[in-house]
């Protein structure tokens, strides 16, 4: 037969939506270009140089939509395309008339 002990409630679990975190520490960065956090750190000056985000100044954190911008950007995949003036379109059109 049943127990006359009540039945606790179902406790709702301490996180109700996952969050994504966008800045990372150093050891996420590191992974995200599928490296070590040593081989990162030895290669930092160089990405630097070459226009890898700096992290924040305050939490030391990395932007990882800045890196995967960086990385689009170094092999032409940024998929920005720069806007034109239409009066410029216009007379483009116009000439090949």
């Amino acid at each position: 037969m049943g127990s006359d002990k009540p039945h606790a409630a179902p406790r709702p679990s301490g996180v109700r939506f996952p969050v994504e975190p966008r800045d990372v520490p150093a050891a996420k960065a590191a992974r995200r270009l599928h490296l070590t956090l040593v081989e990162f750190e030895a290669a930092r000056p160089a990405l630097h140089a070459r226009g890898f985000p700096q992290p924040d100044p305050t939490t030391g954190m990395y932007d990882l939509k800045a890196i995967d911008g960086w990385m689009d950007s170094r092999s032409n995949l940024t998929g920005h395309s720069v806007a034109r003036d239409s009066r410029h379109m216009f007379n483009e059109r116009l000439a090949n008339l």
